[in-house]
């Protein structure tokens, strides 16, 4: 298939994080097999959901068959929800329009998971000294969950690569640098009561405010006193709280307060040391104040997903080969977060490049432009070619 059919097989697949993948990953796997391309799966504990890792071995020079070193080409699978979304068209039907191909996940990323699995071909009959792998993950989009997995399983197997490239859409522009995410989940138990006798209770509601004020408090002063990276588009950390839940009446003091929040921490900012501002307020400032109203009230936080921040180092061969096949020479950092941290945490140096615009990326009538997509293609058939003989 080439770049267009694989596109349209991979939107066709609902793959949706609260879904499964396993249709499309069969897809993939099933068709690198029958090319003769071997893969394996790394899964999720229930077995639902996948990582594909596949290998092209190198086919040429004195190393012929060797799966060691060469470059990952990384993606996710999954995709953000359309729900309440008003699109124009079938959001898993892909629709082309004015230059430019419309569907949930067009953008980020199937696009680059397309142009990748249509170039298996091309790859395999070019005569490279080094190997090229696939990566593919799952739930990328809920706290980077499935690419953990599939890294254990890449070390486990002792595997080695000299660099990755991750597909996020950039405009097929040269990215270094992302920020890390972390998010939390945070329970504040307090004791219900009727509403008329308040003093006989501990409301969880209002004390997680509290909490919830702290946090914008920490936010703020990252916001004036830094520290600042301004190739940043925004140039310090944030914190935010999200989601919150609590309650059941509107005359019943609350027992119980849920809500999560995140932090996006710049490169070399210590994730440990921006949570043990948030540890500290809860021991030394809530939880005493609770405590005088209910003794056993608690606060239980889950840091339940997270990717670290990137930062690429200039000098790595994998950072050069991309600068020099993109002609792009400019210093990009985002405040988005991606799989790229993860793969450098592990050793393996990465840098973030890919087709379309990330201000595209989660909306309705999401799109990929053609433009964009030829761009891509032209840019994996050189790396493909940078790994031949000389």
């Amino acid at each position: 298939m080439n770049t267009r059919q694989w596109l349209e097989t991979l939107v066709a697949f609902d793959t949706t994080s609260r879904n499964s993948n396993l249709e499309l990953i069969t897809t993939v796997r099933d068709s690198l097999q029958q090319q003769g391309v071997a893969s394996w799966l790394a899964h999720n504990k229930d077995k639902t959901k996948a990582n594909l890792f596949a290998t092209l071995p190198a086919t040429a020079g004195p190393h012929a068959g060797s799966t060691e070193g060469g470059i990952v080409l990384s993606g996710h699978t999954d995709v953000v929800p359309v729900d309440g979304q008003k699109w124009d068209t079938d959001p898993f039907k892909l629709t082309e329009k004015d230059g430019a191909l419309y569907a949930r996940g067009s953008c980020d990323m199937k696009g680059f998971i397309a142009t990748a699995l249509a170039l298996v071909p091309e790859y395999l009959a070019m005569p490279r000294v080094k190997p090229i792998h696939l990566a593919f993950s799952f739930d990328e989009e809920i706290g980077c969950i499935g690419a953990p997995v599939m890294l254990e399983e890449i070390v486990k197997r002792g595997i080695k690569v000299d660099g990755c490239v991750v597909g996020e859409p950039t405009s097929m522009n040269v990215v270094v640098a992302h920020k890390g995410i972390n998010v939390f989940a945070c329970k504040v138990h307090g004791k219900s009561a009727h509403s008329s006798l308040t003093p006989q209770g501990c409301n969880a509601i209002e004390h997680a405010a509290r909490l919830i004020c702290a946090i914008r408090d920490f936010a703020d002063g990252y916001k004036a006193n830094g520290p600042y990276d301004q190739f940043f588009d925004v140039p310090f950390s944030t914190m935010t709280t999200n989601q919150i839940r609590g309650g059941i009446a509107v005359n019943t003091i609350p027992e119980l307060c849920e809500f999560t929040y995140e932090f996006r921490n710049l490169p070399g900012m210590s994730v440990a040391d921006i949570q043990a501002q948030i540890d500290k307020y809860i021991a030394e400032v809530l939880l005493p104040k609770m405590r005088t109203e209910f003794p056993d009230a608690r606060v239980e936080i889950d840091n339940f997903a997270g990717s670290p921040a990137l930062e690429a180092v200039e000098q790595a061969a994998i950072t050069e080969l991309v600068r020099a096949l993109t002609g792009d020479r400019e210093t990009r950092k985002v405040a988005y977060g991606t799989e790229a941290g993860l793969f450098q945490q592990i050793g393996i140096p990465t840098i973030v490049c890919g087709p379309g615009d990330i201000g595209n990326a989660h909306k309705p009538n999401e799109f990929v432009t053609l433009a964009q997509m030829e761009r891509c293609e032209q840019f994996l058939r050189k790396l493909g070619k940078s790994l031949q003989a000389a």
